[in-house]
């Protein structure tokens, strides 16, 4: 088959989208990607990159066609905006340029902003090419949840354009089960919604580990607890931060955070106002290839969201990726994300926006013995291979692909 896959986001830029796509080449399939200048989360243009391109490119077989676009900026606000505004209209206008060839289906891989799935629809109308939405950040509940947008009328109106994309795919599907019924709530068939969860890339899943990855003192002596991913609004560090207060007469227990984000100077100015200088270490990002081998230098993994209904319903993908290293996790969170832990027998969850059991959930794996915790990371990755295996995930996309057709009925799903 030939693919076209939609999204803002893609290589150097990490996201999971770039597996998918790779996984897809391996397979046979012919794969194009439709994205933007890469600039994520710098905030700026990756080194190489720029206003005058490069716009084509061929990445380990899969080809990839860029748009101008406006970088997203450090902060929130009007350039974040123009960010997403720039590849909304730049896509749509160029695609039908750009994109000459006959694909046989379009993947929109959905993250924020639901706007990049425009011009998926725009193809769709010009080539009757069939779309699957894969749906991995609920618009406009997200913009809700995280404070972006409070006025009524500007989420009912986000709230029809999420609707119309709705309408205009053919699958629609969900990374958390609990998003279902969210978006049949919106007067979508249940029929045409499929639960296809995120995974671990397969550098976690065969644990690959890269030598001379971590430096030499870089990760300090201790008890790790080991945060990867964005320092956002949405992951609760308000509560991370907290209960590293409230341990830190707990010398040996170290609170490690690899990533980058929005959140970032809060943090740093709370490790200074609290005293955490000792316990609290923020390392930056780091490569994908190189995570593995700091997933080892860690004691536990841990992946936190506030409290919120929306949040509720959602399992975070370093979950996925944490699975398989063989660790134990803390899930900071409430619902789906702390069933799934629970199910897996692979850690402790505790409740979104709690220091005190976040605190009493570090403090019991603290005081494991290495033996009891090396039985809960053996879980973890067996429950991974059961459930989230990225060979048997892409069977079933590529299954979903062959039997969906442009404009089929809701019911032959």
């Amino acid at each position: 088959m030939k693919i076209l896959i939609v999204s803002q986001y893609f290589y150097p830029e990490r996201f999971r989208i770039n597996d998918i796509a790779q996984g897809l080449i391996e397979q046979g399939h012919e794969v194009s990607v439709l994205t933007g200048l890469p600039n994520y989360p710098e905030g700026s243009f990756f080194k190489g990159y720029s206003f005058f391109g490069p716009y084509q490119e061929n990445h380990q077989g899969i080809n990839i066609i860029r748009v101008p676009i406006i970088p997203r900026g450090k902060k929130k606000g009007l350039q974040l905006a123009l960010n997403y505004l720039s590849f909304f209209i730049t896509s749509t206008i160029l695609a039908p340029f750009f994109l000459k060839e006959r694909y046989d289906k379009i993947f929109v891989y959905q993250l924020s902003p639901v706007t990049a799935a425009f011009p998926a629809v725009v193809m769709k109308w010009l080539k009757n090419i069939p779309i699957v939405f894969w749906v991995t950040d609920l618009w406009p509940e997200t913009l809700e949840a995280t404070g972006i947008v409070k006025r009524k009328w500007i989420l009912d109106l986000w709230g029809k354009f999420v609707k119309f994309l709705y309408d205009q795919s053919d699958v629609i599907l969900v990374t958390s089960k609990g998003f279902t019924d969210k978006i049949a709530a919106r007067g979508v068939h249940p029929g045409k919604i499929r639960y296809w969860p995120q995974w671990g890339e397969e550098i976690f899943a065969k644990n690959i580990i890269q030598e001379d990855a971590v430096g030499e003192g870089e990760i300090p002596e201790g008890f790790k607890v080991m945060f990867a991913g964005n320092i956002g609004t949405s992951q609760g560090f308000e509560t991370i931060v907290a209960a590293a207060e409230k341990l830190k007469d707990h010398q040996d227990i170290k609170w490690v955070i690899l990533g980058d984000g929005l959140r970032r100077p809060w943090i740093e100015e709370q490790i200074k106002k609290r005293g955490l200088e000792k316990c609290f270490f923020l390392l930056g990002s780091r490569a994908l290839e190189a995570m593995p081998a700091y997933y080892q230098k860690s004691d536990v993994l841990l992946a936190s969201l506030k409290k919120d209904p929306l949040f509720a319903i959602t399992v975070p993908a370093k979950v996925q990726s944490y699975l398989p290293s063989g660790k134990p996790l803390i899930v900071s969170m409430d619902g789906e994300g702390a069933e799934l832990l629970n199910d897996a027998q692979a850690g402790i969850s505790c409740a979104a926006d709690s220091v005190d059991e976040l605190a009493e959930a570090v403090l019991s794996l603290y005081r494991m013995s290495q033996e009891e915790r090396e039985i809960l990371g053996a879980r973890a990755r067996e429950y991974f291979f059961k459930n989230f295996e990225r060979e048997k995930l892409l069977n079933q996309l590529i299954e979903i692909f062959v039997q969906t057709d442009a404009g089929q009925k809701q019911e032959s799903f």
